[in-house]
């Protein structure tokens, strides 16, 4: 399903992921399917502020996806839409740094 999307991934060496995506299967699947590593950048258990280092990398890259109204809130019947619109989304942001 995801032949056509593994390719343009091919040099992608380290996935950075959040929290919630913790896991010997996800890590395993995210390996066999592009080969890569992944690092999760983990919340502070503690209750006062401190700067996490990568956090903030995964954090800002969710922000830029909320702004997108379409990807708000998951409505695509299939995950191949999902798909595209995101890869729309990080179309639209990066064309809109470039101008």
């Amino acid at each position: 399903m995801f032949d056509e999307y593994t390719s343009n991934l091919a040099k992608v060496i380290k996935v950075l992921a959040d929290g919630g995506y913790t896991g010997e299967k996800f890590s395993n699947a995210v390996e066999a399917l592009i080969n890569a590593v992944v690092e999760v950048a983990k919340r502070s258990e503690l209750n006062t502020f401190a700067v996490i280092p990568k956090r903030w990398i995964v954090e800002r890259t969710f922000g830029w996806l909320d702004k997108c109204r379409r990807l708000w809130k998951n409505c695509e019947r299939k995950i191949s839409n999902t798909l595209q619109m995101v890869i729309i989304a990080f179309v639209r942001i990066l064309l809109n740094r470039w101008k």
